[in-house]
């Protein structure tokens, strides 16, 4: 038998079987986030925003009361874009049937046309291709065919339907998704929401539990900050949500206008949503200036809730996440660097993660287990570069979980072992077995001296060196000192053992050398070794002035 009538009851089963549509398409859509950001967040958004919604909304036969409570719920939860728009659709609904105990299809068709018609307006530079124009077109396209006795099994049919067919028009309206080549993740979980409702209606329950459902709706994990630093783009800036609460005394202005204050907003960020309820304001803003935002929104009052986010973070995490998901390797290399210009150079020579060490705290193992997580592959083969981090990387072999993947940590105790391992890979080589063992024979008979300045004063038995002074060391002891760079190092050269039987020197220049002393140095060596081959490679490192690597 067919549903004619909609009450307040019926309705929160119906939207509690769509959030549990929604959840079981939680990663899908989150893959899909591509705009206005790709931050990979829109499922969980909106997961959030209806979940909590409902976990704090009264249950209530009528309707309309229902929806009224639902909405102002909704708005206190709403996370995101996506979240802002879905509880502005709502807020439509409640506006348009607020006063209705029960839902026939008249009431149920207005309510979905001023649903869509709020959230255009809230928004304050709506784009087509997006959740609005699906769930605008979704209505608009079917109003006339809904009559007195239409049920609701039928117009929610006809409104997914309509909904389907416009979703797969958003990358030809929207650009940024024709190049992804992906569907706009809001308005397909809309979709999902409606899909739910309509499911319940036809005794599909989805879980039983609702419970159950409700429970695994948690905010995000916690950002990996490693997919973040001091090298990486910020390109995205950060996504701002907050309820301010306008304040009544003289420490606060109180001539707040909502299309002025929405003018301001503008300067600082997009993707803005702003909503005002009495004297309280919901703002959604991406931005890259969040101290002008907050600086703008304190004028007239304080904050009762604040979100801040980097939106590169959840960008870049879910780029890895998709390509992780997308392709398991055979092969997978970690390398750790010191230094900009060294990190270039493993990639170049295909790492596929190069690990930035500090010189003072290095690399823990926790950070190790983190990038072996991320390599998705059969055999990961690691490069610590650094005798006192081979520990961590073993620690962090021994405490992985996947049993499909093997950990083989090779034990380069410098950045230069670790240069001519990965030199003789030979990329395209399918014996893996073979990979190895040419990459291992790569990193033996390698010998490192490192030229630096002391930062303070040391007395061993080879040399007594002043903070200052410039030094060379050979296995970690300093074997001479001198006034400048180039001579420090060369007759640091001298002391290494069977010097003139090594053919080849790659020489990493740290971020103080010039290129005076580059040149310097290199008349230097081609006089006193003419048959050494020296290569110089610039590492950036902050330590060491050189780092020469002999093979």
């Amino acid at each position: 038998m067919k549903t004619k009538r909609i009450d307040g009851n019926l309705l929160e089963k119906m939207l509690k079987n769509g959030l549990a549509n929604l959840k079981t398409h939680e990663q899908e859509l989150n893959d899909l986030n591509v705009f206005p950001v790709p931050d990979g967040d829109t499922g969980t958004n909106m997961l959030l925003t209806l979940g909590n919604g409902l976990k704090n909304t009264p249950s209530s036969y009528e309707c309309g009361k229902f929806l009224v409570d639902l909405s102002n719920a909704m708005l206190l939860s709403a996370r995101g874009n996506s979240g802002v728009i879905l509880s502005q659709i709502f807020t439509g609904f409640a506006m348009e049937v607020g006063r209705c105990p029960l839902l026939g299809p008249g009431e149920l068709r207005n309510a979905l046309i001023r649903g869509y018609r709020n959230a255009y307006a809230v928004t304050i530079q709506p784009v087509e291709g997006t959740i609005l124009t699906v769930c605008r077109e979704g209505i608009e396209h079917i109003k006339t065919m809904i009559t007195r006795n239409s049920s609701a099994e039928d117009i929610l049919s006809m409104y997914l339907g309509e909904m389907r067919k416009s979703l797969t028009f958003t990358p030809d309206i929207l650009e940024v998704l024709k190049d992804a080549g992906v569907v706009d993740s809001g308005a397909l979980g809309y979709i999902y929401i409606f899909e739910g409702m309509l499911k319940y209606l036809y005794n599909d329950m989805l879980p039983d539990d609702y419970v159950e459902v409700l429970e695994t709706i948690t905010p995000a994990a916690n950002a990996d900050l490693s997919l973040f630093n001091e090298y990486s783009i910020f390109e995205d800036g950060y996504c701002m949500e907050f309820i301010l609460q306008l304040m009544k005394n003289n420490k606060y202005n109180q001539h707040f206008n909502l299309k002025r204050y929405i003018e301001d907003l503008k300067l600082y960020g997009n993707s803005l949503v702003v909503v005002q309820n009495g004297q309280r304001v919901k703002v959604h803003v991406h931005t890259q200036k969040p101290a002008k935002v907050i600086n703008l929104s304190q004028e007239f009052g304080e904050f009762l809730t604040f979100k801040l986010e980097n939106m590169q973070v959840q960008h870049n995490e879910r780029t890895e996440r998709i390509e992780k998901n997308i392709t398991r390797n055979e092969v997978a290399i970690i390398s750790v660097s010191n230094g900009d210009g060294m990190t270039k150079l493993f990639k170049q020579l295909g790492s596929n993660f190069v690990i930035e060490s500090s010189q003072n705290a290095g690399v823990a193992s926790e950070e190790f287990l983190r990038y072996y997580d991320r390599c998705n592959a059969d055999t990961v083969i690691v490069f610590p570069n650094d005798n006192n981090l081979i520990p961590a990387a073993e620690q962090a072999a021994k405490l992985f979980q996947d049993p499909n993947s093997r950990i083989l940590v090779m034990p380069t105790k410098t950045v230069a072992e670790g240069y001519f391992a990965l030199a003789m890979d030979l990329r395209d080589e399918k014996d893996v077995e073979r990979r190895i063992e040419l990459m291992k024979n790569g990193m033996e008979n390698v010998a490192t001296l490192y030229e630096v300045t002391a930062v303070k004063d040391y007395s061993g038995e080879l040399v007594t060196v002043s903070a200052g002074e410039e030094t060379a060391i050979i296995n970690k002891t300093p074997v001479c000192k001198g006034q400048d760079k180039c001579s420090t190092l060369m007759e640091g050269l001298a002391q290494i053992e069977d010097i003139d039987d090594y053919e080849i020197a790659v020489i990493f220049k740290g971020e103080n050398v010039t290129d005076e002393e580059q040149e310097t140095l290199e008349s230097m060596i081609e006089e006193q070794y003419p048959l050494l081959e020296a290569t110089f490679i610039q590492g950036d490192q902050k330590k060491y002035n050189f780092v020469v690597g002999l093979s």
